[in-house]
């Protein structure tokens, strides 16, 4: 028994005479009381710990709630307002108390928000809640500023809707943030281009040469075929002019025989032929050049790749100072879907490539086969060349990543010629093949 127990038994003892039997009753029950006491104090210092507790976490709620951004509404099921948070006072200008006891839909503008936002009630008794709605909220200079709203039900301790929760987002942020990002990713893509164009004019400069060479042959032919022709025309005239000035026949046959007008008839259509066929092969030329040089608009053009995969071999081998043997095995016929000029230069990528590497030795290879299957088509560039080191095998197609000594290359080739095909629906893969060398396999989609 405690002290105070003891103490208070002996009062009543010494105030009421009690026999043995009384006095052991009465200490039983002064003992109950001091337990009852004993754990009216517990209860009371548990009581304080968890007025502690509540109040710290009403204390978290109310700063998480004051440093939101976004606007948080309670509302009753009628869609008075009970609570809200002081981002919707800023943005509004009205206190918390004026915000309290008033519709919901007061606080949206007069645009059909106001009337949307009265029927929130109605949709969470039908769909569970309002996801995503744009909204505009009257702000405290009269404008109406919009707001992503999200409306989801309150429920009580038994499921029964009692409310419902707005939580809305401003979008001026939002949309700043988006056109921001429509402009880095703008930007982005023109430098892109900006780096896929200069690739395409550092390729063509070391073309250069070999172009150069290539449309020499053509023009000279043709400036050889127009000299003909002006001596001819100087002939004819001659012939023509004596006539006109009423020579006999005598004459005629003697200046038809000087001038060889017989043989200058004869000769007329093989040479005009042969300039029409000369500028037609100075035009390709220089059409293809205009394709791989300029930027490309024509992305869904159908083509055949084998010629294409013709004329970049044949210009990086013309621009090479080393003498390349290039074995063929591609079909006659590879129809592809996609930008020709693009394509074009993936293809003069890999010949490049395989031309440095296959020339640091006495005698340069490359074997190019090509196969068409299920749709696609595979074509292999195999050099002779010492092959890619393992460790730089994984890193062969990252930007700016080159083995060439300073100044030879520009690390983007590769690169972009990944993007490229990859934008094409297809793969570029390098590997190192069994029999030595390098070998680089293109696979694009055919042409249906």
């Amino acid at each position: 028994m405690s002290r105070r127990a003891e103490h208070t038994a002996s009062r009543l003892t010494t105030m009421v005479p009690m026999d043995e039997a009384g006095e052991s009753i009465w200490i039983d029950v002064i003992r109950k009381m001091d337990e009852v006491y004993a754990d009216l104090l517990q209860y009371e210092s548990a009581l304080e710990e968890k007025n502690k507790a509540l109040e710290d976490s009403q204390r978290f709620i109310l700063s998480v709630l004051t440093s939101m951004s976004d606007v948080l509404i309670v509302c009753d099921r009628d869609g008075v307002i009970q609570e809200v948070n002081q981002a919707l006072t800023q943005l509004t200008g009205r206190s918390e108390m004026a915000l309290r006891g008033t519709p919901l839909k007061d606080l949206f503008a007069e645009d059909g928000s106001s009337a949307q936002a009265n029927r929130f009630a109605e949709c969470l008794q039908q769909r569970g809640g309002v996801q995503d709605t744009e909204l505009r909220i009257m702000s405290a200079d009269g404008s109406g500023v919009p707001v992503a709203i999200n409306c989801t039900p309150r429920l009580n301790q038994i499921g029964k809707l009692v409310g419902m929760v707005v939580a809305g987002r401003p979008l001026g942020d939002l949309h700043k943030a988006y056109k921001a990002l429509t402009e880095a990713h703008e930007e982005l893509k023109h430098t892109q281009q900006q780096l896929v164009h200069s690739e395409k004019m550092a390729s063509l400069g070391l073309l250069v040469a070999g172009v150069a060479h290539e449309l020499n042959n053509p023009i000279s032919f043709v400036l050889g075929n127009v000299h003909a022709l002006q001596r001819y025309a100087e002939r004819l005239q001659s012939y023509l002019d004596a006539i006109h000035d009423g020579a006999d026949l005598q004459q005629r046959e003697r200046l038809r025989r000087e001038l060889r007008v017989d043989h200058i008839v004869r000769d007329l259509r093989p040479l005009i032929e042969g300039t029409i066929e000369g500028a037609e092969r100075t035009r390709d030329i220089v059409d293809g050049l205009k394709r791989f040089s300029a930027k490309d608009r024509d992305e869904g053009v159908r083509f055949n790749l084998t010629e294409t995969l013709e004329r970049a071999v044949h210009w990086v081998v013309k621009a090479s100072a080393k003498p390349l043997e290039v074995a063929w095995d591609v079909p006659r016929e590879i129809p592809v879907l996609g930008s020709l000029g693009q394509l074009q230069q993936v293809l003069v990528n890999l010949v490049q490539n395989a031309l440095d590497a296959a020339g640091k030795g006495p005698h340069p290879r490359l074997e190019i086969s090509a196969r068409a299957a299920e749709g696609y088509v595979e074509a292999n560039f195999h050099d002779n060349g010492p092959g890619i080191e393992a460790q730089h095998l994984s890193r062969v197609f990252d930007p700016f990543f080159t083995t060439k000594p300073l100044g030879k290359g520009t690390g983007l080739g590769l690169s972009i010629s990944f993007g490229i095909v990859e934008r094409h629906g297809g793969t570029l893969s390098a590997a190192n093949h069994p029999q030595g060398g390098a070998v680089f396999t293109l696979r694009l989609p055919l042409a249906s």
